[in-house]
């Protein structure tokens, strides 16, 4: 059945060899000093580039850093040196190149001023939370690169691009984070280049070794890289853990802050041209920002509507436009 499977995904036609995938992915074999120097040069104007992106709150800047971004080719050959068992230096280079893109963009942010509220820039704010999702997505990306790096009829830049698209951008925003002393945004960011690097590694070797490159040794004994897939697979739950933490809780909270909308609504349904122009949560509390030309109506009918929707103990504050701001209370008391 594996066989079979092996044969529809990649035709033995086209199928590269070993010494071929080795000589792509690997940077410490063959022409070594042409093949660091081109990663490093084109790592440092991506790095450059995906900074200023950033920076400009430029999407199609962003994208234009993705496209010549070179950091795919290390973190494969991770996955392809675990399966083989042997080190191939990668780990080292992916370490090194980490380090350059967040120290370019520690000194590229150096050009904001002191107040910039780095949330306001969606280049940042989307890249700084983290959720299981998006280590889905990384997931995907990289069976399909790997299974794209194996075959000969697929273009060599697809899934260069395709990896890439998960990797600077991330470790830019955490260098910009730290250059504005935004330590938990940078740790967010940090978190999903890191999700994103072991969904790669991982994906990447299953499908070396499903294809056939691992070790002899271990490909007879049909457990390819045992001991490599139990510490990705610790290292893989490590990650999603957290994730999923983060997911369910976002989940919920778009949820409270859905019901909340919805019961404020309801309160100011006898105010002539009063509305609810959106609910947040800052800081454990729940804001509800409203717009009324009079008076609001009592505040404990609020919590009253909100009693059974939300969870008791969740303090509630009233932000109206004109600049007052209402405690109302604590929702269950």
């Amino acid at each position: 059945m594996i066989s079979k499977v092996r044969a529809r995904v990649l035709p033995a036609s086209q199928r590269r060899t070993l010494d071929e995938l080795t000589e792509d992915l690997i940077l410490s074999a063959g022409d070594t000093t042409a093949k660091r120097s081109a990663f490093w040069t084109m790592l440092t104007l991506s790095a450059v580039i995906a900074a200023g992106g950033v920076l400009t709150d430029s999407t199609a800047t962003v994208i234009g850093a993705m496209i010549i971004a070179p950091l795919s080719t290390p973190i494969m050959g991770i996955a392809l040196g675990s399966v083989q068992r042997r080190r191939t230096g990668s780990i080292t280079v992916v370490l090194l190149a980490c380090l350059l893109v967040i120290a370019i963009g520690m000194l590229m942010s150096l050009v904001l001023p002191a107040d910039y509220d780095l949330l306001s820039n969606s280049q940042i704010s989307s890249r700084t939370a983290p959720t299981l999702m998006d280590l889905v997505a990384a997931l995907a990306t990289g069976l399909a690169g790997a299974v794209a790096l194996a075959r000969r009829d697929v273009g060599a830049v697809l899934p260069g691009v395709a990896i890439a698209i998960s990797l600077v951008p991330p470790l830019v925003v955490t260098g910009v984070c730290l250059g504005q002393l935004s330590g938990w945004l940078a740790l967010g960011a940090l978190a999903l280049f890191v999700s994103n690097l072991f969904a790669l590694v991982f994906a990447g070797m299953l499908v070396f070794a499903s294809l056939g490159y691992a070790a002899d040794a271990d490909r007879a004994a049909g457990r390819p890289g045992r001991k490599a897939y139990v510490a990705m697979a610790v290292l893989f739950a490590v990650v999603v853990v957290p994730l999923a933490a983060d997911t369910t809780a976002t989940l919920l909270l778009n949820a409270w802050t859905g019901r909340a909308k919805d019961a404020a609504q309801q309160w100011l349904a006898d105010e002539p041209d009063a509305t609810v122009t959106h609910v947040d949560a800052q800081s454990r509390t729940l804001h509800i920002h409203v717009r009324t030309p009079g008076d609001l109506p009592p505040v404990r009918a609020l919590l009253d509507r909100l009693d059974g929707r939300l969870p008791d103990g969740i303090p509630i504050v009233v932000d109206v436009q004109r600049g007052r701001r209402i405690d109302a209370g604590k929702v269950g008391d």
